[in-house]
């Protein structure tokens, strides 16, 4: 057996282990409505579906973009359908009143999303990938550190990842959180505001902060490399989790797959963003190069930096009140891998 082949089978033990204890829910594998009612007929009918949110980036956007995840499920009666989101706050949103069964987002939204009573669970991550967000500022700017933070108006989609890092950033140069001025705005809108001068700066993360850099000359004050981990998270409703743990497990997979291969091929990865996002392949290059590759089941070490995260907004009170991060997990065991 290669050491290639090993890592594969590797991958898919572990992902395999992430819906085990639920596997009596679908112990005989697709639910039965998707299965083919004859083994001659040419083709599955279609009868279960799994609608996915995503966002432009990572992993499930280059997903959407090869159709592998369709191809797949086809075969076993499963359809998919997707919907873009331009933030992770309001792909939760979405998860939580049913109108998408699975998605990512980085480490704040869930946070929010767990605080405001969202049935969700976490289902897998992606590695730490801390310089995919950044906080920048125009390039004439005469903002030089982040103590120049103090005071100014600083644009940001509230409950984004990029919320944590103003927060780790400003208490890394010993500025008060109730000293700045944050504007809460989507990324289109953050991005009009720094063009027109509105604000002294933007915290955001990639592909927008790739093509801030690359058609505005924005320049970065700081990116999350030290303060922050800016952890990607899968995350699905607990009630489709439960139902359909083999559709997610098959997600995951096929997640896994895109990973191995976007980690080896940078041009066709670039390519198929710019196709699927509408920017240049300069920016999404850009954006790809901060990627971090690698789905797996979410440790007790992740758990723990996601505790960190809820406790940081809980003793701002940017959050309704304090929870425990585990108790959005599946009642099975979780893998921990290093």
């Amino acid at each position: 057996m290669t050491h290639r082949h090993a890592q594969r089978l590797s991958r898919r033990t572990t992902l395999g282990l992430l819906f085990a204890a639920a596997a009596g829910v679908m112990a005989a594998g697709m639910p039965v409505a998707a299965q083919a009612q004859s083994k001659g007929e040419a083709q599955v009918q279609v009868q279960v579906k799994v609608r996915i949110g995503y966002q432009k980036y990572g992993t499930l956007t280059l997903l959407k973009g090869r159709g592998t995840l369709e191809k797949r499920l086809a075969e076993q009666g499963v359809g998919v359908k997707w919907t873009e989101f331009p933030a992770g706050p309001v792909l939760l949103e979405g998860l939580n009143v049913g109108s998408i069964d699975f998605g990512t987002v980085g480490e704040a939204p869930p946070i929010f999303a767990q605080a405001a009573g969202a049935n969700l669970v976490y289902v897998g991550n992606e590695p730490a990938s801390p310089a995919s967000e950044a906080i920048v500022v125009p390039k004439g700017s005469g903002l030089r550190t982040l103590a120049d933070l103090k005071g100014k108006k600083i644009a940001l989609n509230k409950g984004s990842n990029v919320h944590y890092l103003l927060l780790k950033a400003l208490e890394k140069a010993g500025v008060a959180y109730a000293d700045i001025q944050p504007v809460f705005l989507p990324p289109a809108d953050a991005r009009a505001a720094f063009e027109r001068g509105s604000v002294d700066a933007w915290a955001i993360w990639d592909p927008f902060l790739a093509a801030a850099e690359k058609q505005l000359g924005a320049r970065v004050l700081a990116d999350g490399k030290g303060l922050v981990a800016n952890y990607q998270f899968y995350l699905a409703s607990r009630t489709y989790a439960e139902k359909h743990p083999e559709i997610l497990r098959i997600v995951l997979d096929e997640v896994a797959k895109v990973d191995d291969w976007g980690r080896n091929n940078p041009e066709e990865v670039a390519t198929i963003l710019s196709a699927q996002t509408g920017l240049g392949k300069d920016v999404v290059a850009l954006a790809a190069s901060r990627y971090a590759y690698g789905v797996k089941p979410v440790s007790v070490d992740v758990i723990a930096s996601q505790q960190r995260v809820a406790d940081a907004f809980s003793s701002l009170k940017l959050i309704p009140k304090p929870i425990v991060v585990k108790d959005a997990l599946l009642p099975v065991k979780q893998v921990a891998t290093k």
